[in-house]
Formats: structure tokens, C-alpha cells, sequence
């Protein structure tokens, strides 16, 4: 980091300061609705983009910009923006850069409820997504045309927990003028950090592991200040004056941060998902143990799948930490400390025996979320990728035998206890 503060002391102290009023060390929960002004010069500054400052917590809150900061800081990017979830990050990530008729690539390896929304949700707003695959990077190039805004990927794709070339893909953004857009949700920054790669734009999902506790949404933009939104002409919001702000072009006003301020005052400002002040602090509070909590998630889940790949009901384990994984090698290359908590097994038995082994299990949770620290299980084709069709599951790894674990940070013993018990069941 350049010299600067390690990432442990970042996760901790990074946009904080003890309360200047009561001295208080932790980040207060500032739980109000609305901020007064000094006088109305200084509100008409404030709704003028002239100065910085909180009006509205819809719009921003002091407990938000902690959070803010923090992940920002430990993306390695220009400035963050807290959402309610990391849908509505997305959302607003889109709407700042699309106009109807446009269209983005992305990689068809994503989280089912991404693959929704783009393939679905989206084309209310007539934006339309074309799928590539994030194994064949030049697979991106095909798609692309004198319309097309981003491209979109997972770094770490969710159910299959395979790693992507980054900076491959980054390269076919460079080349065609577009911004690459990286969910870094299952990685986090403490694994791998996309801006690094050549990413423009990361999001996250702050539910799963950065919040770590299975007990807050949120979701995260994080403007990496790279990408020239001015030259090409394709993002008026960025490049063009903005009537609602007195004629203010804000990539022109503010520089390497000003996707960050347009998601937030164009975006935010009128969709509306704000992130709660006492979820930012809940999540702002989990960010604290995030290198500790991935590094006990990342050892668990290699002793897991070892044990998962000797077993007679297992047929295969995908899991980028073992050796002789096809995804190794970029494994190692992005994420040296680990291959992260998730991944997939398939079991003999196909979709019934999947179905007898979740129902089977005592200590795991079987629900539909991520990066608890508690280790939870799903049945992907029944439950977060039924609304697609079986082709499109196989294609997203989470096929009709696929079983995906979130492998928590519990004893090893124990966590293996139950699989195993499970497994005899099944």
C-alpha cells in the first residue's frame, strides 16, 4: 500500500475519528432523518454541489460515510457510496452510465439474483445485458458495439467460487473505451483487490462477508478513479451539464471521484435505497475483524474440500485452492491467501440425494446467503437459481447436482462432523 497503513489497521481505523462532541471511539449511530444548517448561504451550497456536507440520510449520513470511507480505502478506490443492498448498488451503477437502447456484456458466471436482475429487471429500463463467458476472455469482444457501456464480472464467481482473469478482461475494456464494472463481493479486498487489475468500478454486497455476520444488508459502489468518462461522449450524466445543479458537469467538477457523486446525487437521490444508519454500524463493525474472519474462512474451507474430494458420495469438488483445480493457477495469481469460503461439490446421487443431504445437516444453515460466520449450505437449482432454466443454471455452475457451503469459521472438527454425518444420510 505505498507505504501506508497495513490492511488490518485500515479495516479499523480508516474514515474514523473519535466524536467531537462526546469523544466517543466508536463510530456514533447517528440515527436521524435530516441534518440542520448553519444558514442559508450554507444550504443552498449543500443543494448546489458547492460544498460538502450531510441534508438528508437518504442521501448520505455520518454513520454512512464511515463505511464509506473505509471500504473505499480498503478497495483502493477514490471514494465509496453505502446502499441498502448490493442490488441496488448495481442499480445505481448502471443507471449513471445507461440510456434505453444501450447494453453491457457480462460474464454469464454470476450470483443468480445478478443474472435476474440484468437478464429481467433491466429491460423495464430497456437495458440489455449479453452474456459472455468469463473462462474466454475475447469471448467479451463479440458482444461488443457502438451502444454497449460496460462490462460486468465477479471476481470471484458465485456459486462456483472460480477465480477470473481480471486483467484479462480489463484489457478488452481498455480497448474498446468501456469501464469494467467487478463484483467483489465472495472475495472481498482482503483477497483480491480489482482496481489493482485494471478495474474502473467494484460493488459489493456488503451482507455477505465485508458485514460477516449474517445480520445487516448493504450493498457498496466504490469509484476507482480511473476511467475518462468526458472523451467519448457516451455518459451524459458525467460529461454534460446537469440542470438540477445550476449547469455543473461533474465529471469536470470532480474528477477521479465524480461516478461516486453522480451514483450518489443523481442515483441515490431519486431511487432512494439508502443503507440505515444502524446497518451501516453493524457492517462498518464487522469490517473491523474482516482479515482475521477471511483467513479462518479461506483455511476451513481448503481443509473442507480436501476432505469433501476423498469422499465415495462426492463425484467432484470445484474449489480453486486444490491443486489440481483447472482454476488454481489464477487462484495463486489473484489471491495468494486463500480461495476464499464457497464452493461447489456435487453428490452421486444428483438432485434428490443434493435435496437428503441439506435436509440432513444439523450445525450448517441452510439458507440462502453468503459469508455468515456461521457455515450454511444450499441447494442452488432449487432455491437462489430456480428461476432459471436448466441450461442456464449448467451454465452458471449451479447445476441439478450442485451443492453450494459457505464454510464458516467454527472448528474444523465440527464443521467436518456434520458433513460427514450428513453424507452417510444422503
Amino acid at each position: 500500500m505505498n507505504g501506508g497503513p497495513g490492511f488490518s489497521t485500515l479495516a479499523i481505523h480508516a474514515g474514523a475519528q473519535p466524536d467531537p462532541t462526546t469523544g466517543a471511539r466508536a463510530t456514533p449511530i447517528y440515527q436521524t432523518t435530516s441534518f440542520v444548517f448553519n444558514d442559508t448561504d450554507h444550504a443552498a451550497a449543500l443543494f448546489g454541489l458547492k460544498q460538502f456536507g450531510n441534508i438528508y440520510t437518504r442521501i448520505m449520513n455520518p454513520t454512512q460515510a464511515v463505511l464509506e470511507e473505509r471500504i473505499a480505502a480498503l478497495e483502493g478506490g477514490t471514494a465509496g457510496l453505502a446502499v441498502s443492498s448490493g442490488h441496488a448498488a448495481q442499480l445505481l451503477v448502471f443507471h449513471t452510465i445507461m440510456s434505453p437502447g444501450d447494453n453491457f456484456v457480462s460474464a454469464r458466471q454470476l450470483y443468480g439474483g445478478s443474472v435476474n436482475q440484468f437478464g429481467q429487471s433491466f429491460k423495464a429500463f430497456d437495458w440489455q445485458v449479453r452474456w459472455a463467458d468469463s473462462a474466454e476472455p475475447e469471448s467479451f469482444d463479440a458482444h461488443i458495439d457502438e451502444r454497449t457501456k460496460a462490462i460486468f464480472i465477479e471476481s470471484l464467481a458465485n456459486p462456483g467460487g472460480t477465480f477470473v482473469d481480471i486483467a484479462a478482461i480489463a484489457e478488452v475494456a481498455r480497448r474498446h473505451g468501456l469501464p469494467l464494472i467487478v463484483d467483489n463481493t465472495m472475495a472481498t479486498p482482503y483477497l483480491v483487490r480489482p482496481l489493482e487489475h485494471g478495474a474502473d468500478i467494484v460493488v459489493h454486497s456488503l451482507t455477505k462477508f465485508i458485514g460477516g455476520h449474517g445480520n445487516s444488508m448493504g450493498g457498496m459502489i466504490v469509484d476507482g478513479g480511473t476511467f475518462d468518462w468526458s472523451t467519448s461522449g457516451k455518459y451524459p450524466l458525467l460529461s454534460e451539464p446537469r440542470p438540477e445543479y445550476g449547469g455543473v458537469v461533474l465529471h469536470q467538477a470532480f474528477g477521479n471521484f465524480a461516478f461516486a457523486i453522480a451514483a450518489r446525487v443523481l442515483g441515490l437521490r431519486d431511487f432512494g435505497p439508502a443503507i440505515s444508519p444502524f446497518n451501516a454500524f453493524l457492517i462498518q463493525t464487522g469490517v473491523e475483524t474482516l482479515p482475521l474472519r477471511m483467513q479462518r474462512h479461506c483455511d476451513n474451507a481448503a481443509e473442507v474440500a480436501k476432505w469433501l474430494k476423498g469422499h465415495e458420495k462426492v463425484s467432484w469438488v470445484r474449489y480453486a485452492g486444490l491443486e489440481d483445480d483447472p482454476n488454481n493457477a489464477l487462484q495463486k495469481r489473484y489471491s495468494p491467501k486463500g480461495a476464499g469460503a464457497v464452493f461447489t461439490f456435487g453428490l452421486a446421487g444428483g438432485y434428490e440425494a443434493g435435496k437428503r443431504f441439506v435436509e440432513a445437516l444439523e450445525m450448517f444453515s441452510h439458507l440462502a446467503n453468503i459469508g455468515d460466520t456461521r457455515s450454511l449450505v444450499i441447494h442452488p437449482a432449487s432455491t437462489t437459481h430456480r428461476q432459471l432454466t436448466p441450461e442456464q443454471q449448467t451454465a452458471a455452475g449451479a447445476g441439478p447436482d450442485v451443492i453450494r457451503l459457505s464454510v464458516g469459521i467454527e472448528d474444523i472438527v465440527d464443521i467436518i462432523a456434520d458433513l460427514e454425518q450428513a453424507l452417510a444420510k444422503a
